[in-house]
C-alpha cells in the first residue's frame, strides 16, 4: 500500500531546491548521468535517472560513439544541436576534447547545410529573432532574452550567408555556431553569448514558398526603413548591455561595408566577414613567408573575389606593409582583385565604393587565368564562393612563376572552395603553400604527407572578443586586428611549418586565443581604448577568464 493510500504524506524535498524534473530539462544545470548519490537525494532526482552514476568523461564517450554512427553531418548537427538544448556543460566539453572532429559539424562547412534546412530540422529556439514587424519595440523583445550579463553579439540578417546567399531568418545557425565557438576557443562564458537574427524577409523566394520556412515570407526591408531597424537595435543593445560587442556577420556587401563605417567609431563593433577573415589571411601570408624568406613589401597579390572578405583582406595587407615602411599607395598597389567581369582596374565603370581603392592602371583582362598570367602573383587568395575555379591551368601557371606559390583557397562551404588540398599540391608538385576556408584531409604526394589546415576566422574572431570583453574596449579598431594576426602567426611552430601546415593545430586554440586576446587588450590599453583595469601578465590574465564546462556541486 502506497504512502498517499495509507493516508501518509510524501517525504518533502529539501528547502530551496527546485524540482527535479526541472533542473533536469535546463541545460545549464543539467548534469544527467553525472549527479551524485548526494545529489540525487538533495535535488529530488531519485529515480528520474538510471542508477549508475558517470563521470563526464565517460558521459564524453558515450555522446561520440553515438555520434559516430550517424549517417552523415547534418545528423551530426542535429545531435549535437540537442545535446547542447539538454546539457551544455557536456556539449562544451566535446567540443573542445575533439576540435577536429567537431567543429566542422557545428560550424563550416556544415552550418550552411542546416541553415539551409534549418526550418525543415527544428527542434528549439536559440537565440533572439528581431524582426521587421519589432520596430518600435526592439526593447521589449531584448528584454526577453533572460541573462543580463551579455558581453558579446553575434548578429545576422541573413542575406548573406557563406557562400549560399540569402537564407533570411534561416540564417540563426551562424551566429549559433559562432558563439559556439567564442565559447569553445576562447572560454567566453556561455552567458555572454547573445545570437540575434534580425529577420527583415527575404528575396530567396524558394524559401516564402516553402511551408517550413519559419521567417518572415515578405520580401527585404531595405532603405530608411532597414537602416531605422538597425539602429533601434543597436542603440537598444548598447543600452541594455552596456560595453557589449557587437559582430556584424554575413551581410551583403552593400549593407557590410556602410554598416561598420557607420558603427565602428560609436560602439564596440566588427565585421567578421572583413576583419576576421583579414587577419586569418595576413597570418597565413605571415607563415607562408616564413617558408619562402620572402618579404611581406615583395609580394604582390591576386584575389578572386571583389567583396567583403577580398577588400578587408588587401586593407590589412596594406597595414601591415605600411606598419613595415612602406608608402601607403605602394603597399595599396600590391593587391589586385578580379570580379565576376574580370580584373578590376581604374578604366572600369562599373565599380563599387569599396573595390575603387584596389583598381589599378592596367589593361582589361577578362578572366583569373589571364590575370595570373599577365600580374605574375606570389600569392593568390579565393574569397569568390565559386567552387573549382583554381583550375590545374591557374595552379600549375603559379606554380611555373614561383618556387613556392601561395595558395589559399578561402570560400566555404565545401562546395565552394576553389580548389582542393589534394589538386592544389599535385599541380604544384607539392610545392603549394596551402591555406583553405574548408577542412581537407591529409594529402600524401612523392612521399611526403602535408597537412593543410583551414584559414578559418575561429582562429581569430574568439581570441579578439575574448580580448575586448576583457579590457571593456570602447572600440574595435584595424590595429586590433593586425595584432591578432601576428600573435596568430607567432603561435605556428615550426613543426607545423615542415608539414605544409600555416595555421596551428585546433587542439591548440585556446592557447592561440590567450595570445590573440592579450594583443588586442594591449591596443586597447596603448591607445587608451580599455577601460577595465588590466595586469601586467595579459596572457595568463587572459587564460583565469577562460570558461571551463565542468559541472557545479549542487550537495
Amino acid at each position: 500500500m502506497s504512502e498517499q493510500q495509507r493516508g501518509e504524506a510524501p517525504p518533502a524535498r529539501v528547502a530551496g531546491t527546485a524540482g527535479g524534473f526541472t533542473i533536469l530539462r535546463d541545460p545549464t544545470r543539467n548534469k544527467g548521468t553525472a549527479f551524485t548519490e548526494a545529489e540525487r537525494d538533495a535535488l529530488g532526482l531519485r529515480g528520474l535517472l538510471p542508477p549508475r552514476v558517470c563521470t563526464q568523461a565517460e558521459q564524453e564517450a558515450r555522446v561520440l560513439e553515438n555520434l559516430r554512427r550517424l549517417p552523415d553531418s547534418l545528423e551530426k548537427w542535429i545531435a549535437l544541436r540537442a545535446l547542447h538544448d539538454r546539457n551544455e556543460a557536456l556539449f562544451y566539453r566535446v567540443v573542445m576534447n575533439n576540435p577536429d572532429e567537431i567543429q566542422p559539424i557545428i560550424y563550416t562547412p556544415t552550418v550552411g547545410l542546416a541553415c539551409q534546412q534549418y526550418g525543415h530540422i527544428f527542434q528549439r529556439p536559440r537565440g533572439l529573432f528581431v524582426t521587421a514587424r519589432d520596430r518600435g519595440r526592439v526593447a521589449r523583445v531584448l528584454a526577453n532574452w533572460p541573462y543580463r550579463e551579455v558581453g558579446i553579439i553575434v548578429v545576422t540578417d541573413g542575406e548573406r550567408i557563406l557562400g549560399l546567399g540569402d537564407l533570411g531568418a534561416n540564417g540563426m545557425g551562424i551566429p549559433v555556431g559562432k558563439l559556439s565557438l567564442y565559447t569553445a576557443c576562447a572560454g567566453v562564458h556561455p552567458r555572454q553569448c547573445l545570437p540575434v537574427v534580425l529577420d527583415v524577409g527575404t528575396n530567396n523566394e524558394a524559401l516564402r514558398r516553402d511551408p517550413l520556412y519559419l521567417g518572415l515570407q515578405q520580401e527585404r526591408l531595405c532603405g530608411a526603413a532597414y537602416d531605422e531597424l538597425v539602429d533601434e537595435f543597436v542603440t537598444e543593445a548598447t543600452r541594455q548591455f552596456p560595453g557589449v560587442v557587437v559582430q556584424f556577420e554575413d551581410f551583403a556587401n552593400h549593407n557590410a561595408f556602410r554598416l561598420l563605417a557607420k558603427y565602428r567609431d560609436r560602439i564596440a563593433t566588427f565585421n567578421d566577414d572583413i576583419q576576421g577573415t583579414a587577419a586569418v589571411a595576413l597570418a597565413g601570408v605571415l607563415s607562408a613567408l616564413r617558408i619562402t624568406g620572402g618579404r611581406l613589401a615583395d609580394q604582390r597579390i591576386l584575389f578572386l573575389g571583389a567583396g567583403e572578405a577580398a577588400t578587408g583582406i588587401a586593407d590589412l595587407l596594406t597595414a601591415a606593409m605600411v606598419a613595415e615602411g612602406v608608402a601607403e599607395d605602394a603597399a595599396r598597389a600590391k593587391s589586385w582583385l578580379v570580379d565576376s567581369h574580370g580584373l578590376v582596374v581604374k578604366g572600369r565603370a562599373d565599380l563599387a565604393e569599396h573595390k575603387r581603392r584596389y583598381a589599378h592602371e592596367h589593361a582589361p583582362v577578362a578572366d583569373f587565368l589571364s590575370a595570373v598570367k599577365a600580374l605574375a602573383p606570389t600569392a593568390i587568395i579565393g574569397v569568390a564562393a565559386v567552387g573549382g575555379t583554381f583550375t590545374r591551368e591557374v595552379l600549375a601557371t603559379m606554380a611555373a612563376l614561383n618556387e613556392r606559390p601561395i595558395v589559399f583557397a578561402l570560400s566555404n562551404p565545401t562546395s565552394k572552395s576553389e580548389c582542393t588540398a589534394a589538386e592544389a599540391y599535385a599541380a604544384t608538385g607539392g610545392r603549394a603553400l596551402f591555406a583553405c576556408g574548408s577542412p581537407f584531409d591529409p594529402v600524401t604526394l612523392g612521399g611526403r604527407t602535408f597537412v593543410p589546415r583551414q584559414g578559418n576566422n575561429s582562429y581569430i574572431f574568439p581570441g579578439v572578443g575574448l580580448g575586448a570583453i576583457a579590457s571593456g574596449a570602447r572600440r574595435i579598431t584595424d590595429e586590433m586586428f593586425l595584432a591578432a594576426a601576428r600573435a596568430l602567426a607567432s603561435r605556428v611552430t615550426e613543426e607545423d611549418l615542415a608539414q605544409g601546415s600555416l595555421y596551428p593545430a585546433l587542439v591548440r586554440i585556446r592557447d592561440v586565443s590567450a595570445h590573440i586576446a592579450a594583443a588586442v587588450a594591449a591596443v586597447a590599453l596603448s591607445r587608451g581604448l580599455a577601460t577595465k583595469p588590466l595586469p601586467d601578465d595579459l596572457v595568463a590574465h587572459m587564460r583565469s577568464l577562460m570558461y571551463e564546462p565542468a559541472y557545479a556541486t549542487y550537495a
